[in-house]
């Protein structure tokens, strides 16, 4: 008999960020979040995710064990402004019994169709920052700190479950050697002159702040013909500027702006920080916080987070200027490979971006869906 009990103490909450730890015991592909950063994630009154988005956090049972939990979410602006009647669900696991991840869900779906709600998706997190995807290839790769990881079987029990695949998204690496100078020096000249253009780079955070704003403006212009996009809110700008952006190193955030100073494109990438994050498994301190430190100074992987170019801008050759001050900058840092977030399988656009420098999809992840 399974049971299912929300959770809303501060010790049920850190139960359920707590159980894939056990549940990836041994694991030398999982890598776990920072426990207090997850905590954080969830509560009402420091994220402002929820001003317009709600979530339910709940915990499955067996024989008094805990064996599974997912997070059901409904977004409003989602729901209200776009018109996508979707219940999301995430951060979702559980053991290897279809009766575990069947109650789960049965207990998302009971509160979509409370909310008049359509259909549900998933796994997915409150927005497009958040992680996303259930891994279908590509066991045998570490994680990032920027997804999800999950056994095998979890694919199988969803589509036993009657849920279609909704989205596939692709995972990719290369060496940081295949970024050959040769394709993007002579045409970034060339592009910087025909569109007066320039790059900003960083060396200090403090530098960066001022900026991010408008960072996060061009976010949302760059990617708001996605499917599934979620516009950023300027109470969210203000919680992302102070959680995340002192974390990226700041030579690794490259902007361009025109001749008039404004920002027209940008892109972060960070350090891997897996490695760092299991030796810390799941604690900042004592020794989680120097694991952590010598990554960002030290980390040999780097990953492309985002790439956000003005829809003006876009298909103009404005990437080759990127590419130049990166290579500049991973030169310096000795960089040996580059890991890409998970990108659209039906975006053609980026994956164009990256055709010259030998990418291999080593990772692919999909959400499922399922009407209501």
């Amino acid at each position: 008999m399974i049971q299912i009990k929300e959770a809303t103490t501060k010790k049920e909450l850190k139960t359920f960020v707590k159980f894939p730890f056990s549940l990836y015991k041994g694991s030398p592909y999982w890598v776990p979040p920072i426990i207090n950063d997850e905590l954080e994630t969830f509560d009402t009154e420091k994220n402002p995710v929820f001003i317009d988005a709600d979530a339910r956090f709940f915990l499955a049972y067996k024989d008094g064990k805990t064996v599974g939990r997912v997070a059901a979410i409904v977004n409003w602006i989602e729901v209200n402004q776009q018109q996508l009647k979707k219940m999301r669900f995430g951060w979702f696991d559980y053991i290897d019994d279809t009766s575990v991840s069947e109650a789960l869900l049965k207990k998302v779906a009971e509160i979509g169709k409370e909310n008049d709600l359509e259909y549900m998706e998933g796994p997915v997190g409150f927005s497009n920052l958040d992680k996303v995807g259930v891994l279908i290839e590509g066991f045998d790769h570490i994680g990032t700190m920027i997804t999800w990881y999950n056994h095998p079987y979890y694919a199988s029990h969803l589509e036993r479950l009657g849920f279609v695949k909704e989205k596939e998204y692709l995972e990719n690496k290369f060496p940081a050697k295949n970024a050959d100078p040769k394709h993007f020096t002579r045409i970034q000249e060339l592009i910087k002159k025909r569109y007066s253009l320039k790059p900003l780079n960083f060396t200090k955070t403090k530098d960066v702040i001022p900026w991010a704003d408008k960072m996060f403006d061009l976010f949302n212009d760059s990617y708001s013909s996605l499917a599934s996009f979620v516009p950023i809110t300027d109470i969210q700008k203000e919680y992302f500027k102070k959680k995340y952006i002192s974390f990226i190193n700041p030579e690794y955030i490259k902007f361009i702006l025109d001749k008039d100073d404004n920002l027209i494109a940008f892109a972060i990438v960070m350090p891997s920080f897996s490695k760092a994050l299991q030796k810390a498994n799941g604690k900042l301190f004592p020794f989680g916080i120097f694991h952590l430190l010598k990554a960002k100074k030290h980390s040999k992987d780097v990953i492309f987070y985002l790439i956000g170019i003005r829809p003006d801008y876009q298909n103009k050759g404005v990437t080759a200027i990127i590419f130049n001050e990166y290579h500049k900058t991973f030169t310096e840092k000795e960089i040996e490979m580059c890991y890409r977030t998970p990108e659209l399988e039906e975006n053609t656009a980026i994956q164009q971006i990256w055709k010259h420098f030998g990418p291999v999809t080593h990772k692919r992840r999909r959400t499922y869906r399922k009407n209501l």
